[in-house]
C-alpha cells in the first residue's frame, strides 16, 4: 500500500479504537450511575473505615469519581477491541510465522492486563490501605476522602494492569529474535534498579508501601520473563536445527 493509504488506514483504526473506548466509557458511566458500583469498589477501604463511609468535600466530587471509575472500566472493556485494531493494522506487514506469534501475544496481553487489575483490587489495594491505617497516630481521626481514595485506587489498578504486560512483551521480543535469555540475565542489575525507579514513578503519591508492592511483582515478572524467554529460545533453536538438518538431507539426496 502507498504511504498515504497506510495513514488513512491508521486514521480509521484510531477512530474505531477511540469510538470503542468512548462507547465503553459511556456504558460504564451508565452502569455505575444506576447500580452501586461505587460501593463495590469501596469494599477494599471498608476495613480501614471501621464502619464509616467515604466522605467528599467538594460538590463536584461525586461526578468526578463517576468519571474516573467509568474511564477505568471503559479502558478495561474496550481493550479487546483496541487490541484487535492494533492486530488488524500490523498483520498485513507480518510474515506467517510472525502472525502466529502475534495472535497469542495479543491474547496474552489482554489476559495479563485483566489479571494485574484483579490482583491490585483483590490483594494489593486492601493490604496497602490496612498498612497505612495501622501506622496512623492514635491522636488523629482517619477520614478518607472519596476523591482521594478513588484517584489512588484507579491509578494503582491501571498501573498494575500495565506492569503485568512485561512478560508478554519480553516473550514477543524473544520470539521475534530481538532479545535472548542471556541478554536478559546479563541486565538483571539494571532491571532491578529500573523496576525500583519505575515503581516509584508509577505509584501515586509518596507511598513507600505502594512502591514496594509494585516493585516486588514488577521485578518478579522480569525473572519469570527470563524463564519464559529461555523456553522460547530453546524451541527456536531446536526448530532451526531441524530445518538445517532437513535442508542438508534435501541437498544430499539432490546430489
Amino acid at each position: 500500500m502507498p504511504f498515504l493509504d497506510h495513514l488513512e488506514e491508521l486514521r480509521w483504526r484510531l477512530i474505531w479504537s477511540g469510538g470503542a473506548l468512548l462507547l465503553a466509557i459511556v456504558a460504564a458511566f451508565t452502569i455505575t450511575s444506576n447500580f452501586d458500583v461505587i460501593g463495590l469498589l469501596a469494599i477494599p477501604a471498608q476495613e480501614s473505615l471501621h464502619g464509616q463511609k467515604l466522605i467528599y468535600t467538594h460538590p463536584a466530587d461525586p461526578f468526578t469519581i463517576l468519571l474516573q471509575v467509568s474511564f477505568a472500566l471503559g479502558v478495561v472493556g474496550a481493550s479487546p477491541v483496541i487490541g484487535y485494531q492494533i492486530w488488524a493494522f500490523l498483520s498485513p506487514a507480518l510474515h506467517p510465522h510472525e502472525k502466529r506469534v502475534m495472535i497469542p501475544v495479543v491474547m496474552g496481553a489482554l489476559l495479563l492486563f485483566l489479571a494485574g487489575c484483579a490482583l491490585c483490587v483483590g490483594w494489593v489495594l486492601p493490604i496497602t490501605l490496612k498498612l497505612l491505617a495501622g501506622i496512623s497516630s492514635a491522636s488523629l481521626q482517619q477520614m478518607i476522602s472519596a476523591a482521594d481514595y478513588f484517584s489512588f485506587a484507579v491509578t494503582l489498578t491501571l498501573a498494575f494492569g500495565a506492569v503485568f504486560e512485561l512478560p508478554i512483551l519480553i516473550l514477543a521480543l524473544t520470539m521475534l529474535g530481538l532479545v535472548t535469555p542471556a541478554t536478559l540475565a546479563k541486565f538483571r542489575r539494571h532491571a532491578f534498579v529500573g523496576s525500583l525507579i519505575a515503581s516509584a514513578l508509577i505509584t501515586p503519591g509518596d507511598l513507600i508501601i505502594a512502591t514496594a508492592m509494585m516493585f516486588v511483582p514488577l521485578y518478579g515478572l522480569y525473572e519469570v520473563s527470563i524463564i519464559l524467554s529461555w523456553f522460547v529460545f530453546r524451541a527456536k533453536e531446536r526448530k532451526a536445527r531441524r530445518e538445517e538438518e532437513a535442508e542438508r538431507r534435501a541437498n544430499a539426496s539432490g546430489r
